[in-house]
C-alpha cells in the first residue's frame, strides 16, 4: 500500500531527516493534540533521538508540537509492540478472517491496556492507522 503525504507532512519528513539524519518512514501529524508522529527506519532510532534526547529535542523546539518517534519493524508483531510502546503486552496474534480481513489480537493486563488506549483512545488509534499503512492490517483489538 503506498502512502500519499500531505505537504505539510512531506516539509516535517524533510525538517526531520535533516535535523536528525535518520529515515522517516511514515508521518502522521495531529492537530487536535498538538502532536507529530515519526515511524523511523529500524536501526535509526538512536540517530532520531539524539544523545540525551537532544536530536528530538531539536525537533520538537523547531515543529512547535509534541514529536513522538516509532521503530518501523519488518516484523507485524514487533511494529504494533513498538506503536504501543511504552505499555508492556502479554502477546499479539495476527489472524485472518475469512473476510480476507487481517486483525491484530493484543492481551494486556488492565494498567498497560490503559497505557496501550491512551487518553480519549488516541494511542490505540494512532497505532491501527500506522500497522494498516505498514503492514496492511485492519485491525487492532485489545484483550
Amino acid at each position: 500500500m503506498s502512502i500519499k503525504f500531505s505537504a505539510n507532512e512531506i516539509r516535517y519528513i524533510a525538517l526531520f531527516e535533516n535535523m536528525t539524519g535518520a529515515m522517516v518512514k511514515d508521518c502522521i501529524i495531529d492537530d487536535e493534540h498538538g502532536k507529530v508522529t515519526f515511524v523511523v527506519k529500524n536501526g535509526d532510532m538512536g540517530l532520531a533521538i539524539g544523545k540525551g534526547g537532544s536530536s528530538v529535542s531539536k525537533v520538537q523546539r523547531a515543529v512547535d508540537k509534541g514529536v513522538e518517534i516509532i521503530e518501523l519493524d519488518e516484523d507485524p508483531i514487533q511494529f504494533i509492540k513498538n506503536c504501543l510502546s511504552p505499555a508492556t503486552l502479554q502477546s499479539v496474534k495476527i489472524s485472518q478472517k475469512q473476510s480476507g480481513e487481517k486483525i491484530a489480537i493484543v492481551t494486556a493486563d488492565n494498567t498497560n491496556k490503559r497505557i496501550a488506549i491512551g487518553k480519549s483512545g488516541i494511542n490505540i488509534e494512532r497505532a491501527k492507522l500506522l500497522v494498516d499503512r505498514q503492514h496492511n492490517i485492519d485491525n487492532i483489538i485489545l484483550k
